[in-house]
């Protein structure tokens, strides 16, 4: 319940400050900021929702029902945007697709045009260039999730189907994707919280959702209540569409059929369709990773040679490693606690109590950070009233000044993965150990050490791992809880890139993309899985 407690203290925080009301400010929020703020956040959600939910079942369908020259490899390749953060692709394609940059110099040169002026691609900087770059590098939470559910349903249904003169893509409108349902629904809503917890991609590229809007509030117009009325609100949509996924799929449920369940067979393509199936499969890839990717690798190699690595590079990786660490470690000590409580006494309290826990990984970073900044902020001034009562000496933000409340914020964020991962990691074993070992004189506590931990060390390094690369890419929250004079490889990108010296943020951002690659090499691993061949088009 203390864990659930904490992870709860920001929202209350957030709540309590926003009904105090704005100083003055909120009177315009209402006329001129927040009735674009909204619009411009519900056609993002719904165009990233459209692009992420095509692509994703597109290639999930493309990857389970068909075999093809270098399939194996595209499933694991097309996890790879997962690795390429929504500032960072946002970044590197505003650098690429400049205007006087060499990909529009060069078309220019092919097509007889000598300026800018003359002849110029649309403006990246817009509402469809955001929906496309987040819808590039979010489809791979929908593709995760259908392509697991596909490969899960039975082959003796669709048979079935085929049996009843159902085409091909009949049997997929009527009876595979209604089954997948659910699994989209998931996956879509995963990257909905992403584009929602977005903040660098929204900006670089002009759009002014709802959580760009409590930055600036915050940060341009130093107006904390307005701010955190924002965030309020933006909970709420949260809230809202969390709600919305749950309805849509309310009085779906799936059983298996009895009796020995075949996998679904796939159509072999081979020749000519089987090469050009792999490079359609293959674009969301070359878009959403290899094109950005090797944008930064090129422009990191021209900073190097051109002036050497930064000194304060090493600086930044160490703040970024520092609060990383600390805050994974942490995480995954709160988040044992409570996955452990829930094995030792699952009843109704500790179920609730989990829920509460794990709440903040649907919250966007920036909302978590004004509810940290909100608490820890009085924390502090009660702690410095107190020493200079009795100590005659004052502590300053002796939290907010110390990193503290960055740290506080990303448990509070992530502590649902670390939770999540250990849980099912306990869930594999068996309870007869534990009574076996209570049966042997071993307390809870030695059980747990000898034990579960051992047992449990996969489900411990996952957890930690995903963490780990979360806290890593966070930006909204870094952005807003940093100390001062203090820069990560996020802050620092994006510091570069609202001053338009892209060259110099390529380290840091390629940095952070190979951090972001470990997960999808665990992910990539883990999920391989092979399909019977068993059908042929001609």
């Amino acid at each position: 319940m203390l864990v659930a407690a904490l992870v709860a203290l920001p929202v209350l925080g957030l709540a309590s400050q926003a009904i105090g009301g704005s100083s003055g400010l909120w009177p315009h929020l209402v006329a001129n900021v927040l009735p674009v703020a909204l619009r411009d956040t519900l056609i993002l959600l719904a165009g990233v929702a459209l692009v992420a939910g095509l692509l994703g079942v597109s290639l999930a369908r493309l990857v389970t029902a068909y075999d093809f020259v270098g399939r194996g490899v595209l499933e694991w390749a097309l996890l790879l945007p997962l690795a390429v953060p929504t500032y960072i692709i946002a970044y590197a394609y505003l650098d690429l697709l400049h205007p006087v940059g060499a990909f529009q110099g060069a078309i220019r040169a092919l097509l007889g045009y000598a300026s800018p002026r003359d002849f110029r691609l649309p403006d990246i900087r817009s509402m469809p260039g955001c929906i496309v770059l987040l819808g590039l590098v979010l489809y791979p939470y929908v593709y995760l999730t259908t392509r697991v559910m596909l490969l899960t349903q039975s082959g003796n249904l669709i048979d079935a189907a085929r049996t009843l003169g159902g085409s091909p893509r009949a049997v997929f409108w009527r009876v595979t994707l209604p089954l997948a349902r659910p699994a989209v629904a998931v996956g879509v809503s995963l990257a909905l919280m992403e584009a929602l917890n977005d903040i660098g991609a929204s900006e670089f590229l002009g759009v002014r959702t709802l959580t760009v809007s409590i930055y600036t509030t915050w940060v341009t117009r130093s107006d904390l209540p307005g701010a955190t009325q924002i965030a309020l609100l933006l909970l709420f949509l949260v809230i809202a569409l969390v709600s919305f996924e749950r309805w849509a799929r309310r009085r779906q449920s799936f059983s298996a059929t009895g009796g020995r369940n075949r996998p679904a067979p796939t159509i072999r393509i081979g020749g000519a369709g089987g090469i050009a199936l792999l490079l359609l499969g293959s674009l969301p890839v070359l878009l959403g990773f290899v094109v950005p990717a090797a944008h930064l690798v090129r422009e990191a190699w021209r900073r190097i040679a051109f002036a050497g690595i930064s000194p304060r590079l090493a600086g930044e990786a160490v703040s970024t490693l520092t609060f990383a660490g600390t805050a994974t470690l942490v995480t995954l000590l709160l988040g044992l606690v409570v996955a452990y409580a829930s094995r030792l006494a699952p009843g109704r309290g500790t179920s609730w109590a989990q829920r509460l826990a794990t709440m903040g990984y649907a919250a966007p970073g920036t909302v978590v950070a004004i509810g940290v900044l909100v608490v820890l902020g009085a924390f502090d001034q009660l702690i410095d009233r107190t020493a200079q009562h009795w100590l005659g000496v004052s502590t300053g933000l002796l939290l907010m000044g110390s990193g503290a409340a960055l740290v506080y914020a990303y448990v509070v964020r992530f502590m649902a993965i670390s939770t999540g991962s250990i849980e099912a990691g306990l869930a594999r074993i068996p309870r007869s150990l534990d009574h076996a070992s209570r049966t042997l004189g071993r307390t809870t506590r030695r059980t747990l050490v000898e034990i579960h931990l051992p047992l449990s060390k996969a489900a411990l390094a996952a957890g930690a791992l995903l963490v780990f690369v979360d806290c890593v890419k966070e930006l909204p929250a870094t952005l807003l809880l940093r100390p001062l004079n203090v820069e990560t490889f996020a802050t620092h990108l994006y510091g570069e890139a609202a001053r338009g010296t892209y060259e110099e943020a390529s380290i840091a951002a390629l940095a952070i993309v190979a951090v972001g690659l470990l997960p999808v090499i665990v992910l990539a691993r883990v999920g391989r899985t092979r399909m019977p061949k068993q059908r042929s088009a001609s």
